[in-house]
């Protein structure tokens, strides 16, 4: 299994490989559009900032490079909101996969960013087979993306977000599945069922 971590100026990737080579798969980490093209899954991972992040993407071609792939493409965290249309983060024109918007979570409402377990509500997709509804996972984000058509589960931080997001081969989660646990590795599993 050819199974490819988006590498770009974002963090988090040592703990997206660790969780991937526990359940058996050794992925490659590149940027290059050939391999990325030619893999059987692309995980999007990131921590870190949008508009700095898709400057560098559009740099290099990987924006479009990412939008018209065809295997199955999972984006977490900051790179499931990378594939969203625009993010207010720095007023972000993002890839447009998922039709819809980054939102700031309100400043002094609460407590941002949003960081800690967290419920699953109404997990809805093959992502979420074998997760109950009400499972905890482990989110740490300032920004959240609206609810849509594309969304497959919600999470509530004073009103309720889009966990996850889903349509045709892209999936994405606003959780690290990395680091939640046993809930995280089931779903990490299910991705790779997909493939």
């Amino acid at each position: 299994m050819r199974l490819v971590i988006l590498k770009y100026n974002a963090g988090n990737k040592r703990s997206v490989i660790n969780a991937f080579e526990r359940l058996g798969v050794n992925p490659t980490v590149s940027d290059d559009p050939i391999v990325l093209r030619a893999a059987d899954a692309v995980v999007f991972p990131g921590v870190g900032e949008a508009s700095s992040a898709m400057s560098h993407l559009r740099q290099r071609g990987l924006d479009s490079v990412i939008k018209d792939l065809e295997q199955p493409v999972l984006g977490i965290c900051l790179g499931m909101q990378l594939l969203c249309t625009r993010s207010e983060e720095n007023d972000t024109e993002c890839i447009g996969v998922f039709e819809t918007n980054v939102k700031a979570f309100p400043k002094g409402e609460l407590k941002v960013p949003h960081t800690g377990w967290n419920t699953l509500i109404s997990p809805e997709s093959g992502l979420f087979k074998g997760v109950e509804d009400g499972s905890h996972v482990y989110f740490v984000h300032g920004y959240y993306v609206e609810a849509s058509n594309d969304t497959t589960a919600f999470s509530e931080y004073g009103f309720p977000f889009s966990a996850s997001l889903s349509i045709r081969n892209f999936h994405g989660v606003q959780f690290h599945p990395e680091k939640s646990g046993p809930v995280g590795e089931q779903i990490l599993k299910n991705f790779l069922e997909s493939i």
